[in-house]
């Protein structure tokens, strides 16, 4: 099965309230994290990142806008994030 590439943005983990440290790399795990594992469903930034993933999905939207709005969203309910550069 290939992968979509364009779907693909900078890789960053988020660390929940588990402790666990989850890879995101793909607007596909930005989904599953949203809608599966996210602390705070009520936050207008979450909002956001879940319009903004699925707008990147359909092609309106850069893949980075999403990844922007997610790190916002994590922002405002304490969620750690980290960066990866390559």
């Amino acid at each position: 099965m290939n992968r979509d590439s364009s779907h693909e943005f900078s890789t960053l983990m988020l660390v929940l309230e588990d402790r666990e440290a989850y890879k995101i790399k793909t607007l596909d795990d930005m989904a599953t994290v949203l809608l599966n594992l996210w602390p705070d469903e009520d936050g207008e930034a979450y909002i956001v990142a879940i319009k903004a993933c699925l707008d990147a999905k359909l092609g309106e939207v850069a893949p980075e806008l999403a990844r922007w709005a997610l790190i916002k969203a994590a922002e405002e309910v304490g969620v750690g994030v980290i960066t990866i550069v390559h």
